[in-house]
Protein backbone atom coordinates (compact mmCIF):
# COMPACT_ATOMS: atom_id res chain seq x y z
CA UNK A 1 0.00 0.00 0.00
CA UNK A 2 1.15 3.19 -0.99
CA UNK A 3 1.61 6.23 1.25
CA UNK A 4 -0.93 8.19 -0.64
CA UNK A 5 -3.71 5.29 -0.17
CA UNK A 6 -2.37 4.63 3.57
CA UNK A 7 -3.07 8.63 4.63
CA UNK A 8 -6.22 8.68 2.59
CA UNK A 9 -7.85 5.63 4.39
CA UNK A 10 -6.03 6.41 8.06
CA UNK A 11 -8.08 9.90 7.68
CA UNK A 12 -11.30 8.12 6.49
CA UNK A 13 -11.19 6.08 9.48
CA UNK A 14 -10.55 9.28 11.56
CA UNK A 15 -14.04 10.96 10.44
CA UNK A 16 -16.06 8.24 10.83
CA UNK A 17 -15.03 7.58 14.56
CA UNK A 18 -14.99 11.62 15.08
CA UNK A 19 -18.47 11.45 13.47
CA UNK A 20 -19.64 8.23 15.94
CA UNK A 21 -18.08 9.88 18.94
CA UNK A 22 -18.96 13.74 18.79
CA UNK A 23 -22.78 12.93 19.85
CA UNK A 24 -23.26 8.83 20.91
CA UNK A 25 -20.67 9.52 23.60
CA UNK A 26 -23.10 11.47 25.37
CA UNK A 27 -26.34 10.38 24.06
CA UNK A 28 -27.36 9.06 27.34
CA UNK A 29 -26.50 11.93 29.36
CA UNK A 30 -28.25 14.22 26.95
CA UNK A 31 -31.51 12.83 26.78
CA UNK A 32 -31.76 12.91 30.24
CA UNK A 33 -30.21 16.19 30.93
CA UNK A 34 -31.66 17.90 27.71
CA UNK A 35 -34.64 16.21 26.69
CA UNK A 36 -36.09 14.55 30.11
CA UNK A 37 -36.03 11.00 28.75
CA UNK A 38 -37.05 8.04 30.93
CA UNK A 39 -35.11 4.84 30.75
CA UNK A 40 -37.50 3.35 28.49
CA UNK A 41 -36.90 6.30 25.83
CA UNK A 42 -33.22 6.18 26.27
CA UNK A 43 -33.51 2.25 25.42
CA UNK A 44 -35.22 3.45 22.19
CA UNK A 45 -33.01 5.78 20.53
CA UNK A 46 -30.28 3.94 21.35
CA UNK A 47 -32.16 1.41 19.88
CA UNK A 48 -31.97 3.23 16.58
CA UNK A 49 -28.70 1.87 16.26
CA UNK A 50 -29.51 -1.45 16.18
CA UNK A 51 -32.21 -1.32 13.97
CA UNK A 52 -29.61 0.68 11.08
CA UNK A 53 -27.41 -2.40 12.21
CA UNK A 54 -30.04 -5.22 11.19
CA UNK A 55 -30.48 -2.88 7.79
CA UNK A 56 -27.20 -2.77 6.99
CA UNK A 57 -26.19 -6.12 5.34
CA UNK A 58 -29.27 -5.83 2.89
CA UNK A 59 -27.59 -2.14 1.88
CA UNK A 60 -24.41 -3.11 1.57
CA UNK A 61 -25.22 -6.89 -0.28
CA UNK A 62 -27.74 -4.86 -2.95
CA UNK A 63 -25.25 -1.18 -3.41
CA UNK A 64 -21.50 -1.83 -2.40
CA UNK A 65 -21.44 -5.76 -3.91
CA UNK A 66 -23.38 -5.38 -6.39
CA UNK A 67 -23.90 -2.20 -8.55
CA UNK A 68 -22.33 1.02 -6.70
CA UNK A 69 -18.60 1.71 -6.07
CA UNK A 70 -18.21 1.77 -2.05
CA UNK A 71 -16.67 4.89 -1.22
CA UNK A 72 -19.57 6.84 -3.65
CA UNK A 73 -21.91 5.09 -1.42
CA UNK A 74 -20.08 6.01 1.62
CA UNK A 75 -20.06 9.84 0.29
CA UNK A 76 -23.57 10.02 -0.23
CA UNK A 77 -24.39 8.66 2.93
CA UNK A 78 -22.26 11.03 4.89
CA UNK A 79 -24.14 13.74 3.05
CA UNK A 80 -27.37 12.77 3.96
CA UNK A 81 -26.21 12.18 7.66
CA UNK A 82 -24.73 15.87 8.06
CA UNK A 83 -28.55 17.19 7.34
CA UNK A 84 -29.68 14.96 9.66
CA UNK A 85 -28.01 15.75 12.76
CA UNK A 86 -28.84 19.43 12.14
CA UNK A 87 -32.16 18.55 12.72
CA UNK A 88 -31.27 16.26 16.14
CA UNK A 89 -29.31 19.70 17.27
CA UNK A 90 -32.41 21.50 16.65
CA UNK A 91 -35.12 19.06 18.45
CA UNK A 92 -36.06 20.03 21.62
CA UNK A 93 -38.68 16.49 22.65
CA UNK A 94 -37.80 12.85 22.40
CA UNK A 95 -40.57 12.40 19.82
CA UNK A 96 -39.48 14.84 17.32
CA UNK A 97 -35.70 13.69 18.15
CA UNK A 98 -36.39 9.84 17.39
CA UNK A 99 -37.39 9.91 13.99
CA UNK A 100 -34.14 12.00 13.04
CA UNK A 101 -32.16 9.83 15.50
CA UNK A 102 -33.46 6.59 13.62
CA UNK A 103 -32.99 8.07 9.37
CA UNK A 104 -28.99 8.49 10.87
CA UNK A 105 -28.50 5.36 12.05
CA UNK A 106 -30.30 3.32 9.35
CA UNK A 107 -27.45 5.74 7.20
CA UNK A 108 -24.68 5.95 9.56
CA UNK A 109 -24.60 1.94 10.44
CA UNK A 110 -23.85 0.90 6.73
CA UNK A 111 -21.07 2.95 6.82
CA UNK A 112 -19.16 0.84 9.18
CA UNK A 113 -19.37 -2.20 6.89
CA UNK A 114 -17.86 0.25 3.89
CA UNK A 115 -15.29 1.80 5.56
CA UNK A 116 -14.06 -1.59 5.86
CA UNK A 117 -14.34 -2.37 3.00
CA UNK A 118 -12.94 0.61 1.36
CA UNK A 119 -10.03 -0.60 3.47
CA UNK A 120 -9.58 -4.55 2.86
CA UNK A 121 -9.44 -3.69 -1.01
CA UNK A 122 -6.66 -1.68 -0.88
CA UNK A 123 -4.91 -4.72 1.08
CA UNK A 124 -2.98 -7.36 0.55
CA UNK A 125 -2.20 -8.87 3.92
CA UNK A 126 -5.75 -7.43 5.95
CA UNK A 127 -4.43 -9.20 9.24
CA UNK A 128 -0.89 -6.90 9.08
CA UNK A 129 -2.46 -3.79 7.90
CA UNK A 130 -5.91 -3.43 9.05
CA UNK A 131 -4.87 -2.94 12.28
CA UNK A 132 -2.57 0.31 11.54
CA UNK A 133 -5.15 1.55 9.91
CA UNK A 134 -8.28 1.30 12.23
CA UNK A 135 -6.20 2.53 14.95
CA UNK A 136 -6.57 6.44 13.12
CA UNK A 137 -10.46 5.65 13.81
CA UNK A 138 -9.54 5.21 17.50
CA UNK A 139 -7.72 8.42 17.20
CA UNK A 140 -10.79 10.24 15.99
CA UNK A 141 -13.08 9.08 18.60
CA UNK A 142 -10.72 10.09 21.53
CA UNK A 143 -10.35 13.53 19.83
CA UNK A 144 -14.24 13.85 20.07
CA UNK A 145 -14.23 13.31 23.91
CA UNK A 146 -11.68 15.69 24.30
CA UNK A 147 -13.34 18.60 22.96
CA UNK A 148 -16.53 17.74 24.24
CA UNK A 149 -14.75 17.65 27.67
CA UNK A 150 -11.68 20.06 27.50
CA UNK A 151 -12.09 22.60 24.51
CA UNK A 152 -16.00 23.22 24.88
CA UNK A 153 -16.53 21.73 28.30
CA UNK A 154 -19.90 21.12 27.35
CA UNK A 155 -20.44 18.15 29.78
CA UNK A 156 -19.31 20.50 32.83
CA UNK A 157 -22.34 20.67 35.51
CA UNK A 158 -22.93 23.99 34.69
CA UNK A 159 -23.21 23.59 30.71
CA UNK A 160 -25.10 20.12 30.93
CA UNK A 161 -27.86 21.72 32.94
CA UNK A 162 -27.67 24.86 30.52
CA UNK A 163 -28.22 22.50 27.69
CA UNK A 164 -24.94 23.18 25.68
CA UNK A 165 -24.39 19.22 24.86
CA UNK A 166 -27.10 19.54 22.13
CA UNK A 167 -23.76 21.00 20.45
CA UNK A 168 -22.00 17.32 19.89
CA UNK A 169 -24.74 17.05 17.08
CA UNK A 170 -23.84 20.24 15.77
CA UNK A 171 -19.73 19.18 15.86
CA UNK A 172 -21.02 15.57 14.38
CA UNK A 173 -22.68 17.50 11.33
CA UNK A 174 -19.82 19.67 10.53
CA UNK A 175 -17.36 16.20 10.51
CA UNK A 176 -20.05 13.99 8.45
CA UNK A 177 -20.16 16.96 5.76
CA UNK A 178 -16.29 16.76 5.77
CA UNK A 179 -16.32 13.14 5.19
CA UNK A 180 -19.18 12.94 3.21
CA UNK A 181 -16.74 14.87 0.08
CA UNK A 182 -13.85 13.31 0.81
CA UNK A 183 -15.26 9.79 0.23
CA UNK A 184 -15.45 10.94 -3.14
CA UNK A 185 -11.34 10.88 -3.21
CA UNK A 186 -11.43 7.30 -1.98
CA UNK A 187 -9.77 4.84 -3.28
CA UNK A 188 -11.92 3.41 -6.25
CA UNK A 189 -13.94 -0.05 -4.48
CA UNK A 190 -15.80 -1.37 -7.29
CA UNK A 191 -18.70 -3.70 -6.81
CA UNK A 192 -17.04 -7.55 -6.86
CA UNK A 193 -19.56 -8.90 -9.60
CA UNK A 194 -18.05 -9.65 -12.99
CA UNK A 195 -20.19 -7.68 -15.84
CA UNK A 196 -22.56 -10.14 -17.48
CA UNK A 197 -22.84 -12.60 -14.08
CA UNK A 198 -26.11 -13.43 -13.55
CA UNK A 199 -27.80 -12.51 -10.15
CA UNK A 200 -29.80 -14.24 -8.19
CA UNK A 201 -32.20 -12.55 -5.14
CA UNK A 202 -29.89 -14.24 -2.76
CA UNK A 203 -27.02 -12.41 -3.98
CA UNK A 204 -29.05 -8.80 -4.28
CA UNK A 205 -29.82 -9.29 -0.77
CA UNK A 206 -26.53 -10.49 0.38
CA UNK A 207 -28.13 -13.58 1.37
CA UNK A 208 -24.80 -15.40 0.16
CA UNK A 209 -23.09 -14.69 3.45
CA UNK A 210 -25.43 -16.18 5.32
CA UNK A 211 -23.38 -19.38 4.09
CA UNK A 212 -20.75 -18.57 6.27
CA UNK A 213 -22.90 -19.67 9.34
CA UNK A 214 -22.53 -23.40 7.82
CA UNK A 215 -19.61 -23.38 9.75
CA UNK A 216 -19.70 -24.35 13.42
CA UNK A 217 -17.20 -22.30 14.54
CA UNK A 218 -18.19 -19.47 13.03
CA UNK A 219 -22.16 -19.85 13.80
CA UNK A 220 -20.59 -20.08 17.58
CA UNK A 221 -18.52 -16.88 17.08
CA UNK A 222 -22.13 -15.78 15.48
CA UNK A 223 -24.17 -16.26 18.54
CA UNK A 224 -21.34 -15.55 20.76
CA UNK A 225 -21.11 -11.79 19.15
CA UNK A 226 -24.79 -11.48 19.62
CA UNK A 227 -24.75 -12.36 23.46
CA UNK A 228 -21.53 -10.01 24.41
CA UNK A 229 -23.20 -7.23 22.94
CA UNK A 230 -25.99 -7.02 25.20
CA UNK A 231 -23.27 -6.09 27.59
CA UNK A 232 -21.92 -3.65 25.36
CA UNK A 233 -25.38 -1.66 25.14
CA UNK A 234 -25.09 -1.14 28.85
CA UNK A 235 -21.93 0.40 28.45
CA UNK A 236 -22.82 2.52 25.80
CA UNK A 237 -26.41 3.80 27.08
CA UNK A 238 -25.41 4.20 30.27
CA UNK A 239 -21.55 4.85 31.44
CA UNK A 240 -21.55 8.48 30.28
CA UNK A 241 -24.68 9.11 32.61
CA UNK A 242 -23.51 6.80 35.37
CA UNK A 243 -20.03 8.85 35.87
CA UNK A 244 -21.56 12.46 34.96
CA UNK A 245 -24.72 11.80 37.84
CA UNK A 246 -21.92 10.13 40.97
CA UNK A 247 -20.54 13.05 40.41
CA UNK A 248 -16.79 12.23 37.90
CA UNK A 249 -15.38 15.74 36.39
CA UNK A 250 -14.94 15.47 32.46
CA UNK A 251 -16.38 12.47 32.30
CA UNK A 252 -16.13 12.64 28.58
CA UNK A 253 -12.70 13.20 28.33
CA UNK A 254 -12.07 10.62 30.98
CA UNK A 255 -13.81 7.92 28.91
CA UNK A 256 -11.57 8.79 26.37
CA UNK A 257 -9.12 6.73 28.20
CA UNK A 258 -11.09 3.42 26.88
CA UNK A 259 -10.05 5.10 23.67
CA UNK A 260 -6.17 4.96 24.07
CA UNK A 261 -6.28 1.94 25.40
CA UNK A 262 -8.20 0.72 22.59
CA UNK A 263 -5.24 2.26 19.91
CA UNK A 264 -2.73 0.93 22.09
CA UNK A 265 -4.45 -2.77 22.11
CA UNK A 266 -5.12 -2.45 18.33
CA UNK A 267 -0.86 -2.67 17.85
CA UNK A 268 -1.09 -6.01 20.06
CA UNK A 269 -4.23 -7.65 18.40
CA UNK A 270 -1.24 -8.85 15.66
CA UNK A 271 0.79 -10.80 18.45
CA UNK A 272 -1.97 -11.88 19.98
CA UNK A 273 -2.66 -13.57 16.72
CA UNK A 274 0.20 -15.14 16.10
CA UNK A 275 0.78 -16.67 19.59
CA UNK A 276 -2.04 -17.90 20.77
CA UNK A 277 -4.79 -17.60 18.07
CA UNK A 278 -8.25 -16.26 17.46
CA UNK A 279 -10.01 -18.17 20.56
CA UNK A 280 -7.48 -16.91 23.40
CA UNK A 281 -7.70 -13.71 21.83
CA UNK A 282 -11.55 -13.63 21.56
CA UNK A 283 -11.91 -14.92 25.51
CA UNK A 284 -9.51 -12.40 26.77
CA UNK A 285 -12.09 -9.81 25.25
CA UNK A 286 -15.16 -11.63 26.92
CA UNK A 287 -13.77 -11.71 30.29
CA UNK A 288 -12.42 -8.19 30.42
CA UNK A 289 -16.32 -6.93 29.97
CA UNK A 290 -16.92 -9.11 33.34
CA UNK A 291 -14.09 -7.21 35.22
CA UNK A 292 -14.57 -3.98 34.08
CA UNK A 293 -18.10 -3.83 35.10
CA UNK A 294 -17.41 -5.67 38.67
CA UNK A 295 -15.25 -2.82 38.68
CA UNK A 296 -17.47 -0.16 38.03
CA UNK A 297 -20.44 -1.56 40.34
CA UNK A 298 -18.10 -1.19 43.36
CA UNK A 299 -16.21 2.16 42.63
CA UNK A 300 -17.55 5.90 43.53
CA UNK A 301 -16.07 8.96 42.76
CA UNK A 302 -14.33 8.94 45.80
CA UNK A 303 -11.19 6.60 47.05
CA UNK A 304 -12.32 4.47 44.74
CA UNK A 305 -12.20 6.15 41.67
CA UNK A 306 -9.17 4.70 40.81
CA UNK A 307 -11.48 1.32 40.09
CA UNK A 308 -13.93 3.50 37.49
CA UNK A 309 -10.44 5.00 35.58
CA UNK A 310 -8.93 0.85 35.25
CA UNK A 311 -12.53 -0.17 34.21
CA UNK A 312 -12.16 2.26 31.39
CA UNK A 313 -9.35 1.69 30.49
CA UNK A 314 -9.98 -2.44 29.97
CA UNK A 315 -12.01 -1.14 26.77
CA UNK A 316 -9.32 -1.41 24.70
CA UNK A 317 -9.30 -4.93 26.01
CA UNK A 318 -13.04 -5.65 25.62
CA UNK A 319 -13.34 -4.10 22.13
CA UNK A 320 -10.69 -4.83 20.52
CA UNK A 321 -9.74 -8.13 21.34
CA UNK A 322 -13.77 -9.31 20.38
CA UNK A 323 -14.70 -6.65 18.11
CA UNK A 324 -11.65 -6.04 15.99
CA UNK A 325 -10.63 -9.63 15.79
CA UNK A 326 -14.11 -10.53 15.14
CA UNK A 327 -13.87 -8.24 11.80
CA UNK A 328 -10.57 -9.91 10.91
CA UNK A 329 -11.60 -13.29 11.28
CA UNK A 330 -14.89 -12.93 9.16
CA UNK A 331 -12.52 -11.06 6.83
CA UNK A 332 -10.23 -14.29 6.19
CA UNK A 333 -13.34 -16.59 6.46
CA UNK A 334 -15.68 -15.04 3.86
CA UNK A 335 -14.84 -14.90 0.00
CA UNK A 336 -13.50 -12.29 -2.02
CA UNK A 337 -16.88 -11.49 -3.50
CA UNK A 338 -18.60 -11.14 -0.44
CA UNK A 339 -16.54 -9.07 2.00
CA UNK A 340 -19.01 -6.61 2.47
CA UNK A 341 -21.56 -8.91 2.66
CA UNK A 342 -19.31 -10.57 5.70
CA UNK A 343 -18.47 -7.51 7.27
CA UNK A 344 -22.20 -6.15 7.15
CA UNK A 345 -23.40 -10.23 8.57
CA UNK A 346 -20.73 -9.62 11.48
CA UNK A 347 -22.45 -5.40 11.95
CA UNK A 348 -26.04 -7.88 11.65
CA UNK A 349 -24.98 -9.79 14.65
CA UNK A 350 -23.68 -7.47 17.11
CA UNK A 351 -24.54 -3.67 16.69
CA UNK A 352 -27.97 -4.91 15.07
CA UNK A 353 -29.42 -7.80 17.09
CA UNK A 354 -27.05 -8.25 20.57
CA UNK A 355 -27.46 -4.47 20.68
CA UNK A 356 -30.89 -4.44 19.90
CA UNK A 357 -31.66 -7.01 22.75
CA UNK A 358 -29.22 -4.99 24.94
CA UNK A 359 -30.19 -2.05 25.18
CA UNK A 360 -34.29 -3.06 26.03
CA UNK A 361 -32.37 -5.10 28.87
CA UNK A 362 -30.03 -2.28 29.98
CA UNK A 363 -33.18 0.05 30.07
CA UNK A 364 -35.38 -1.95 31.45
CA UNK A 365 -33.11 -2.55 34.34
CA UNK A 366 -31.84 0.67 34.76
CA UNK A 367 -35.56 1.84 34.86
CA UNK A 368 -35.98 -1.26 37.05
CA UNK A 369 -33.44 0.06 40.13
CA UNK A 370 -34.58 3.63 40.13
CA UNK A 371 -34.88 4.77 43.98
CA UNK A 372 -37.65 6.73 45.11
CA UNK A 373 -35.78 10.01 45.45
CA UNK A 374 -35.02 9.40 41.35
CA UNK A 375 -31.20 8.16 41.67
CA UNK A 376 -30.49 4.41 40.53
CA UNK A 377 -28.49 1.76 42.33
CA UNK A 378 -25.95 1.89 39.72
CA UNK A 379 -24.55 -1.40 41.74
CA UNK A 380 -26.97 -3.55 40.70
CA UNK A 381 -26.93 -1.41 37.04
CA UNK A 382 -23.75 -3.23 36.71
CA UNK A 383 -23.62 -6.36 38.14
CA UNK A 384 -25.55 -7.93 35.96
CA UNK A 385 -24.45 -7.25 32.65
CA UNK A 386 -21.04 -8.63 34.40
CA UNK A 387 -22.67 -11.66 34.98
CA UNK A 388 -24.06 -11.65 31.39
CA UNK A 389 -20.20 -11.24 30.08
CA UNK A 390 -19.37 -14.64 32.30
CA UNK A 391 -21.88 -16.99 30.71
CA UNK A 392 -21.02 -15.75 27.35
CA UNK A 393 -16.85 -16.60 28.36
CA UNK A 394 -17.72 -19.60 29.92
CA UNK A 395 -20.13 -20.86 26.73
CA UNK A 396 -17.34 -19.98 24.28
CA UNK A 397 -14.78 -21.57 26.12
CA UNK A 398 -16.73 -25.21 26.08
CA UNK A 399 -18.01 -24.71 22.27
CA UNK A 400 -15.35 -23.03 20.33
CA UNK A 401 -13.16 -26.15 19.04
CA UNK A 402 -11.58 -24.42 16.08
CA UNK A 403 -7.74 -26.04 15.72
CA UNK A 404 -5.73 -23.53 15.16
CA UNK A 405 -4.16 -23.96 11.49
CA UNK A 406 -2.03 -22.20 9.02
CA UNK A 407 -4.26 -19.51 6.84
CA UNK A 408 -2.91 -19.20 3.36
CA UNK A 409 -1.73 -16.03 2.00
CA UNK A 410 -1.74 -13.87 5.31
CA UNK A 411 0.68 -12.32 8.04
CA UNK A 412 0.40 -14.89 10.69
CA UNK A 413 1.81 -18.41 10.74
CA UNK A 414 -1.98 -19.89 12.26
CA UNK A 415 -5.13 -18.22 13.63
Amino acid sequence: MNINTRIKLSTMMFLEFFIWGSWFVTLGTFLEKNLHATGADSAAVFSTQSWGAIIAPFIIGLIADRFFNAEKILGVLHLIGAVLMYQMYTATDVNVFYPYVLGYMILFMPTLALVNSVSFNQMKDAEKEFSNIRFWGTIGWIVAGLCISYLFVWDSKAHMDSGMLKNTFAMAGIASLVLGLFSFALPKTPPKVAKGEKIKISDILGLDALKLLKDKNFAIFFVSAILICIPLAFYYQNANLFLSNIGVEEPTGKMAIGQVSEALFLLMIPVFFKRFGFKATILVGMIAWAVRYALFAYGNAGELSFMLIIGIALHGVCYDFFFVSGQIYTNSRAGEKYKSAAQGLITLATYGVGMLIGFKVAGMITDSYKLVDGSVDWKMVWIIPAGIALVVFLLFTLFFNEKRKRVVDTQFNEV
